[in-house]
């Protein structure tokens, strides 16, 4: 039980970091674009479909409720990030895109993350073992459930 606390305080500590990490990316990747935290969220959340997806699915993955939500796009949206469309299978539903300047913007704060850790791993990654690394991607992949 005490090294199952350890791993999960070791955890704790990589997601409560990568809050910062994904903030100084924010400010690098889009330094005439403020974007709050939830908006970086959604954007993130968007960007995982090419097709859309709907307000009540985005809300859900970024923790927020609805109407919330449907706020927080529409200034996406005006920002020109995101563009909202009818569902053409059910026309009642409204469906969240990625613009090609959300999907510039999302890849930039992306990128800028992933060479943040590239840098703070450094000199590290020769010394970790593939099982620490095959558990970490496992790790990752059993909290998707919470997207």
């Amino acid at each position: 039980m005490a090294h199952d606390e350890r791993v999960i305080r070791a955890i704790e500590r990589l997601m409560v970091e990568s809050v910062g990490v994904t903030t100084v990316a924010l400010a690098q990747a889009s330094p005439t674009v403020e974007l709050s935290f939830p908006q970086w969220r959604a954007l993130v959340v968007v960007g995982t479909s090419e097709v859309g997806l709907r307000v009540g699915a985005i809300a859900r993955r970024v923790g927020s409720a609805v109407p919330t939500t449907s706020r927080l796009i529409r200034r996406l949206e005006r920002r020109g990030l995101v563009a909202a469309v009818r569902d053409e299978t059910d026309r009642r539903a409204t469906l969240v895109r990625l613009t090609p300047a959300g999907r510039v913007l999302r890849q930039a704060l992306v990128d800028g993350r992933r060479q943040m850790v590239r840098e703070a791993i450094d000199g590290l990654a020769e010394r970790l073992s593939s099982d620490l690394l095959e558990g970490l991607s496992q790790i990752g992949e059993a909290l998707r459930r919470y997207e």
